[in-house]
């Protein structure tokens, strides 16, 4: 490959941070650890490590912050329901070459900033990603250090995630360097949908 592509993290998506904090919370038995706010979306989060290189993430839109001029990530602007799991992100080491191989309306490298990271992140004009946001959202941390790093280890690892979607072979055909991810499997289903198995210190939990 031209490129790396790596499992980075997962999002839970929720109408207000508290709400989804709870919900993930009372899955996996875990108090998540402060995130920040995404001035450049009007967004805030707050993060859960998942090991060395991998984490969860919880995003809601910040009520405190301006709203952007364009559409926020995740399709945030347009969701309304139950906190879930919507999304997973991978981290490549070039953006523009990874860009080149996912399917089309993948986005546009943004560079955004929290504290004192900074990184690029695709972000698609109208919010959400192709194959009804099966298709992960592409990131590159550069030089800025890794959100995972930072954060409590509470013994919580990612055994897999499956991503299912209707036409799931059509995603890998458009974006073959999935099939090469070791953690991540994607899956023909009747409706998009990410299950995560997660390892927990009580035991396997199933996030969704």
């Amino acid at each position: 490959m031209r490129f790396s592509l790596e499992l980075d993290h997962l999002a839970v998506v929720a109408r207000t941070l508290e709400e989804g904090c709870s919900y993930v919370e009372a899955v996996l038995g875990a108090e998540l650890s402060a995130g920040g706010q995404h001035d450049d979306m009007g967004t805030h989060n707050r993060l859960l490590s998942l090991g060395p290189d991998t984490y969860l993430e919880v995003i809601a839109i910040d009520p405190s912050a301006q709203k952007p001029k364009h559409r926020r990530w995740f399709n945030l602007d347009a969701f309304d329901a139950a906190p879930r799991m919507t999304n997973w992100i991978c981290r490549t080491d070039d953006l523009d070459a990874a860009l080149l191989d996912a399917p089309a309306g993948s986005g546009r490298p943004m560079r955004l900033t929290r504290g004192d990271m900074a990184w690029q992140m695709a972000v698609p004009e109208f919010g959400k990603l192709p194959f009804d946001d099966a298709s992960p959202a592409l990131i590159s941390w550069g030089d800025s250090p890794h959100p995972a790093g930072r954060l409590p280890d509470h013994g919580f690892r990612l055994v897999r995630l499956d991503v299912f979607h209707p036409r799931a072979t059509e995603l890998t055909d458009a974006f073959a360097s999935l099939n090469r991810l070791p953690t991540a499997s994607v899956r023909e289903g009747p409706e998009k949908r990410l299950i995560a198995t997660i390892s927990t210190p009580e035991g396997n939990r199933v996030l969704a």
